[in-house]
């Protein structure tokens, strides 16, 4: 049941997603997006610190945070109000969810699997390429039902 739920809830996020086109179309501007639609607004550095409560000097060194990825969004989020916009804060997945998962747990399905595979080339026991395939793929599924499929190998306490 709960598998169910995360799946669907995996679905409707990437419908969510796919709603919003390319969002790398929205990368920060070279200067910033403060520095940039202060600009735009004819809106001195001076007049931003004086909508925000703060001196001046705070000005310079909040741009500089926003490009340097090191400013608090509670800062971002005053900075906005201040500029009478909307602070919008996400993590977008670079591929779809489902296919992420799927990809952690073949991941997982081969990393179980070569220490088998080395095991069976001791024992002169080796599968063939398509068998492996069909191993890998079965494993898989498995793993995407463990409660563990994102768990490093520096997560297991052996």
């Amino acid at each position: 049941m709960l598998r169910d739920k995360r799946a669907q809830s995996r679905r409707r996020l990437d419908q969510r997603f796919g709603r919003h086109g390319d969002l790398a179309d929205l990368a920060p501007p070279p200067q910033g997006w403060i520095r940039t639609l202060r600009d735009s607004l004819g809106m001195t550095s001076g007049d931003l610190a004086r909508r925000m409560g703060v001196h001046p000097s705070r000005i310079p060194a909040i741009e500089r945070g926003e490009r340097e990825r090191t400013l608090k969004l509670d800062t971002l989020t005053r900075v906005a109000d201040a500029m009478q916009c909307d602070l919008v804060y996400a993590l977008v997945p670079r591929t779809g969810l489902d296919g992420m998962v799927d990809a952690q747990a073949r991941l997982c399905a081969i990393r179980h699997l070569q220490s088998v595979m080395a095991h069976s080339r001791l024992e002169d026991q080796e599968v063939t390429p398509e068998d492996l395939e069909a191993q890998i793929a079965d494993l898989a599924l498995e793993f995407k039902r463990r409660r563990d499929l994102w768990r490093t190998d520096e997560d297991d306490p052996r």
